[in-house]
């Protein structure tokens, strides 16, 4: 129920802080679970801070010593706890903290579930699916690196990949790598590195360590921030039987830092006798291809036509020869048969000739027309007459005809 104020009727700051305190008090007991961070402790009472396991949140919790001796085993800083609280709301601070009542560490079987039931939820939702994983390049640039405050991960990390390529170049952001500012602390090297364009691979390493250590690497906030990175990130958390859910998430997965070096850097000298292989492979096909050539071009040139072109032309020319020679036979004889036919033929027109009859003492009797006269009874006595003779022509007038019959007799 809201007071009912007004600039000319404020309320005291004693009454509203009451009326917090009174909202506060009706919450009654609840259980928490966090993680335990600042742990100190004054006479007979145990101050703490209880963080969110995911959210950046936090509160103060206020424990009689007493509680905090009875949880077994006792907590420690960076362990994770659920507590049973009541809510307190000191009026003359106007501040807020928890009252401790009981205290249970989460054991490892309960953590075990915690994470199986987060991995199901991410793999329901695709964040570990292999086609969202990125291949490597070749050969980084410059390669990103999240580890331990001058840790063994750190050394395995840069001098076995500056051992495998002396030239590589790294950018190390060194972060906490377990406790309660872990996932805070990996999670903001992650996005500085991932938003550097000469990064082009990230690796989070870190060695071995119980689960608990480990808890930060299977963080969801943590693992949705490298779900979410656009460069490749490499995993290289504890040892080969350690399986954070930061693994699962990571375009590549690595045993142990020393793996992730050999896995993001290649090798020179397996790149030098690779090279050399390539290099001799290719000259023997280059020598083959060329040894095939130069067998082909040899063979070419020792053809007779381009051993002695000369011979070639002088044998077409024999040919041409030959074949000319030949057209000039086939056409003389041609031409003679042509003028036997001619000779031929001109001796039946000759003989065939009216000339020649008329040479022989005949005579053609034509009309003025030029028609011959076949037939006496065709002549009319009086008609204008045409006698042809070899020599000449001669004009007659018709006068009365005579027939065959009666010459004859």
């Amino acid at each position: 129920m809201s007071a009912k104020t007004s600039p000319e009727q404020p309320l005291p700051v004693r009454t509203v802080l009451q009326m917090v305190a009174g909202w506060i008090g009706k919450l009654g007991t609840v259980w928490v679970e966090g993680q335990i961070t600042d742990l100190t402790a004054r006479g007979g009472t145990v101050f703490l801070t209880l963080r969110d396991p995911v959210a950046n949140v936090s509160a103060r919790v206020t424990c009689p010593r007493g509680v905090y001796e009875a949880a077994v085993p006792r907590p420690a800083d960076g362990a994770r706890v659920v507590v049973n609280v009541k809510p307190d709301f000191w009026v003359n601070r106007g501040s807020f903290a928890f009252t401790a009542l009981e205290i249970r560490p989460v054991g490892v079987g309960e953590l075990l579930a915690r994470l199986e039931r987060l991995r199901q939820v991410m793999a329901s939702e695709g964040l570990f699916n292999t086609d969202r994983k990125r291949r490597l390049p070749f050969l980084p640039g410059t390669i990103g690196l999240i580890c331990g405050r001058d840790s063994a991960a750190e050394r395995d990390v840069l001098e076995n990949s500056r051992r495998r390529w002396p030239a590589v170049r790294f950018k190390v952001e060194q972060v906490a790598v377990q406790g309660p500012y872990a996932v805070g602390e990996v999670t903001e090297a992650l996005r500085k590195l991932d938003a550097d364009r000469e990064v082009e691979v990230i690796v989070v390493a870190r060695g071995g360590g119980s689960l608990e250590d480990l808890l930060p690497f299977s963080d969801e906030s943590l693992v949705r921030a490298v779900s979410a990175c656009r460069t490749p990130v490499v995993s290289a958390i504890g040892h080969e039987q350690d399986n954070p859910l930061l693994d699962l998430v990571a375009d590549v997965r690595a045993s142990t830092p020393t793996d992730a070096a050999k896995k993001v850097v290649p090798d020179v000298g397996e790149q030098l006798t690779l090279v050399r292989q390539l290099r001799d492979r290719g000259r023997r096909v280059v020598g083959g291809w060329l040894d095939r050539e130069m067998s082909w071009l040899t063979s070419v040139r020792s053809r007779p036509s381009l051993a002695d072109p000369v011979r070639e032309l002088e044998r077409r020319a024999e040919q041409v020869d030959a074949l000319r020679e030949r057209a000039r036979r086939s056409l003389g004889g041609s031409l003679d048969r042509a003028e036997d036919s001619l000779t031929h033929l001109r001796a039946r027109l000759v003989a065939l000739s009216p000339a020649a009859t008329l040479e022989r003492g005949y005579a053609i009797v034509q009309f003025p027309s030029g028609e011959v006269v076949r037939l006496a009874r065709d002549v009319t006595p009086g008609d204008l007459l045409t006698i042809r003779l070899p020599d000449a022509r001669l004009a007659a007038r018709a006068e009365s005809a005579e027939s065959a019959e009666s010459s004859e007799e």
